[in-house]
Formats: C-alpha cells, sequence, structure tokens
C-alpha cells in the first residue's frame, strides 16, 4: 500500500446492509479510483444489540476476492474478539486471496463492553487491554516474519507456531485511538499507520504532536508513521446543500462518528470538502478514511471521485 501520496479510503455497507449492497460498493469504490476499503470490527451492531452487521475480516475475505487493487482493513479490531495467533493466520490467508500487499491490520483497544459479554468474551480494565493490544502487535510480527514462533504473554501466547503459507509481506499494522499516555506510545512503538477517531477529529493537530513526542520518546522517526483520520463526509453540490444535511448526519451518526463534524469535519460542496482536508493536510494527516453520509453512499463516493479527488491527486 503506498502511503507516499494522500490516501483516501472508503467504508463498506455493513451495518443494515446486505453482501449485495456491500459487493457492489466494494466494486464500484476500485473502480471510482479510491485506495481502500474499510470495514468496523464490531459484533453487535448500532444503534442496539440487536441491528444487523456483517463480520468484519469475513465480508474483507470476500471483498478481497472481487477487488483487484484497494487496501483493506478494519478500523479497529479489539483484542479479546480473536486468539491472536490464530487472528494472524487470517489475515496471512486474505492476504493470499487478494493477491498480496492489500491487507491492513487495524487494531485498537475495545471498548464496547456489552459485545464482549454478549460473545462470552472477557472484558479487562482498559490497562490490560491495551497491555493485550501491544502484545497482539508484537505476536502478528513475529507470525508473518520467523519460521517459529513461541511466546508468552499475559494475553498473548505461541508455542512453537508455524504460520505458513505467509504473508506476501508483511501487512501494515494500523493503531487506531486517541489515548495520549498509552496508546500513543504503543502507535509509536508499534504502527506503520496511526488513525486518529472521528470523535476526536477536532483534537487533530494536538494529537499529532504528542504522537511526535512518543516517537522521540522510544527512538522512532515520526516521519515513519502515517497519519489518518476516521471522518463522516458530508458532500453535496452546494455548500448550503451539505449545511441543510449537516443535522441528518449528526443525528444519524450521534457523539461517535458526528460530534463537532460543521465546526471540525469535513463537508460542503466540492471547492468546501476539498478546503477542509487541506486543513487536516496541513495539520500533518495524509490519509482518510471516509464514511460517506447518504442511504447508499455509492452516491457521494460517486461527486467525490468526479469532483474532489482529481485535485487531491495533484497533491501527491
Amino acid at each position: 500500500m503506498d502511503t507516499t501520496a494522500l490516501h483516501i479510503g472508503v467504508t463498506l455497507p455493513q451495518i443494515k446492509r446486505t453482501w449485495a449492497e456491500a459487493s457492489a460498493a466494494a466494486i464500484e469504490f476500485e473502480a471510482l479510483g479510491y485506495d481502500s476499503v474499510w470495514v468496523c470490527d464490531h459484533l453487535f451492531g448500532v444503534p442496539s444489540p440487536q441491528t444487523p452487521i456483517l463480520e468484519a475480516w469475513s465480508e474483507l475475505a470476500a471483498v478481497a476476492a472481487i477487488t483487484e487493487r484497494v487496501a483493506l482493513g478494519s478500523l479497529v479490531t479489539p483484542p479479546g474478539f480473536r486468539n491472536p495467533a490464530v487472528f494472524a493466520k487470517q489475515l496471512a490467508t486474505i492476504d493470499h486471496i487478494a493477491g498480496g500487499g492489500r491487507v491492513v491490520a487495524g487494531l485498537g483497544a475495545g471498548w464496547f463492553e456489552a459485545e464482549y459479554l454478549g460473545y462470552g468474551a472477557p472484558f479487562p480494565p482498559v490497562g490490560e487491554r491495551l497491555e493485550a493490544l501491544e502484545e497482539t502487535c508484537e505476536l502478528l510480527r513475529r507470525l508473518w516474519s520467523e519460521p517459529e514462533v513461541s511466546f508468552e504473554g499475559a494475553h498473548a501466547r505461541a508455542e512453537g507456531a508455524y504460520l505458513e503459507p505467509k504473508p506476501s509481506s508483511p501487512p501494515p499494522i494500523l493503531v487506531g485511538g486517541a489515548g495520549e499516555k498509552v496508546l500513543l506510545r504503543i502507535a509509536a512503538r508499534h504502527a506503520d499507520i496511526w488513525n486518529n477517531l472521528a470523535v476526536t477529529q477536532g483534537e487533530l493537530g494536538r494529537k499529532v504532536e504528542v504522537l511526535r513526542r512518543r516517537c522521540e520518546e522510544v527512538g522512532r522517526d515520526p516521519a515513519e508513521i502515517t497519519v489518518s483520520q476516521q471522518c463522516t463526509v458530508v458532500i453535496a453540490e452546494t455548500e448550503d446543500d451539505a449545511k441543510e444535511a449537516l443535522a441528518k448526519a449528526a443525528k444519524v451518526y450521534g457523539g461517535h462518528m458526528g460530534a463537532g463534524i460543521e465546526a471540525h469535519g469535513i463537508w460542503g460542496g466540492p471547492e468546501g470538502v476539498i478546503e477542509r482536508i487541506r486543513r487536516h493536510v496541513d495539520l500533518g494527516c495524509t490519509m482518510f478514511v471516509v464514511e460517506f453520509f447518504g442511504r447508499d453512499t455509492r452516491v457521494p463516493a460517486r461527486l467525490f471521485s468526479e469532483s474532489v479527488l482529481p485535485e487531491l491527486r495533484s497533491w501527491g
């Protein structure tokens, strides 16, 4: 996955959507020129546990088989849902389905207690979940690169584990989250990509500065880590039409994806969207994981592809 130029990814239909909708969108997003496609890794849907949701990596495995170019990632997979060594094997297999070099291991600490307990997984305190996140990063890297791996952590373990076939190259690791003390230190140590949450979009500049300090503390060059932003994008033909849609977007997404969208988010007619993306780039962000607002997200994705992507490509 090329992270030297501006990278624009798009989330796939997943919540209250069918596989037919998801597959059609994946094929079209690739044809429209987007760089990657993404899913969330939740077992319960939103806003309620009864809300239907497709399982993340099953969906991505299927998308890998029907696309040729786009990168494939989760935003984000928490520890505790899966045995981390088995997860390494799963991602290596998807890498082969995809033809190599397209999988992104998006990882986070997890937060939604109800889905853990509902599926019989323990939900330890956040400190332990962060420890598990770091151990997962370490174990994935080793299994993808070493012939035989034994690893004894508090949360992740392997004993004489062989992972064959290995991925074509070790998938990049994305660490998502906003915790400045521990999470960003884990990102500084292990991440190829750090993703800022949509809910902290207005704090992007400060988070980037903290990440740079954490890199200095662990002896890492900050330039080695791509800065990514999760974001809702509300785009329309005109600024006025987009502003009308903002209230609906804030209501639909609530505090998670809709918080502060008018002040800090990416919205407007094409020129307004370009200007708001530029503000993020000026803060050090070179990658975006976009949730287009709309029942059929292919519609705003087409407008963005036609009127915004060409300008963004010229920046690279």
